[in-house]
């Protein structure tokens, strides 16, 4: 197929532009830099030069390209994880998912592309007992970012989904882990919970449900090609408590034990967000994926390798993950 990706330049554009071309799919991808579309170049990749808030030249550049499918992955999302830097990061990051996205979707409709992905988030679901799915209703009462969150999921994939002239899917990931990001023994994080700046929050009983970026990579490429139009969960098989999953990463970082506050320290040092994310947030199904995608996510890296080196290779489940790469 002829694939158009916007976004095709950040942490999850690298694996998902490789996976791609694996595939033999022709790329058009979308850059703002001449440094950068010359490194398109020399992989074999048509580089579509424009910024995504000039409404007019991402139109004249999807036009040109002629698509049968479009996959947005726009973010503008900080090196550092904290608090501080996701919000200095929010203001644009919104920006470039409203407002560039839009232009994007907009230029996709006028030049007839036939089906359009666009990168979504997977947890924000309502606090509740089970997993999530995707008709599970969004936590728009949770904390003011959260909510925030949530709000903006829904006005980005109504936009999409509510289209009758273009096959949408909203694909919501997981927390992406692997290289390139925060969850990753180079990232922010892992140095975070090296300096044991990370706690876990009360219970420890949110549940986080974790994707390595060459399965988001993997699925992706999947729902280009044979997904149905609508929602996408797309996360491993095994969310897992902060309480399990901490813990398991600082052993495996030979990082110091991380530290624990209650629910109520946590509020007053660093708001309500904080809390949602350590003792609220729900685990998600991946049914649908694995269903209709066929999608076979590896378990989680850090479970994995301190589970075998505490001599629980029996039960330890085996590493499908390795032989997708």
């Amino acid at each position: 197929m002829k694939i158009f990706v916007a976004g095709g330049t950040g942490v999850i554009g690298r694996p998902l532009i490789a996976e791609l071309l694996a595939k033999g799919h022709a790329l058009i991808v979308l850059t703002r830099s001449p440094e950068k579309a010359q490194a398109l170049v020399e992989q074999g990749i048509e580089p579509a030069i424009a910024d995504v808030f000039d409404t007019d030249a991402v139109k004249a550049v999807v036009s040109r390209a002629q698509p049968e499918v479009v996959i947005e992955q726009l973010t503008a999302l900080p090196r550092t994880y904290t608090r501080q830097s996701m919000n200095a990061a929010a203001a644009l990051n919104n920006r470039i998912r409203l407002e560039g996205g839009a232009n994007v979707l907009a230029a996709a409709q006028a030049a007839g592309v036939r089906r359009y992905l666009r990168q979504s988030v997977g947890f924000y679901a309502i606090p509740g007992p089970g997993l999530a799915d995707e008709d599970t209703p969004l936590a728009f009462s949770a904390s003011p970012a959260v909510a925030a969150g949530a709000r903006e999921v829904t006005e980005l994939e109504y936009r999409l989904l509510g289209n009758s002239n273009i096959e949408g899917i909203a694909l919501r990931y997981g927390f992406f882990y692997g290289p390139g990001t925060w969850f990753n023994p180079d990232g922010d994080v892992a140095q975070q919970v090296r300096q044991q700046q990370l706690p876990i929050v009360g219970n420890g009983e949110g549940m986080w449900s974790w994707l390595h970026i060459e399965d988001a990579a993997i699925a992706t490429v999947a729902a280009a090609g044979q997904g149905n139009p609508g929602v996408y969960l797309i996360a491993n098989d095994q969310p897992l408590a902060v309480r399990e999953w901490l813990p398991a990463f600082a052993q495996w970082l030979n990082a110091p034990p991380p530290p624990q506050i209650s629910a109520e320290d946590a509020l007053k040092a660093t708001g309500a967000d904080t809390v949602y994310y350590g003792t609220q947030m729900r685990g998600v199904s991946n049914a649908k994926a694995k269903r209709e995608l066929n999608f076979q996510p590896r378990p989680l890296e850090w479970i994995v390798d301190t589970a075998e080196a505490q001599g629980g290779r029996d039960s330890v489940p085996p590493r499908v993950g390795k032989a997708a790469r």
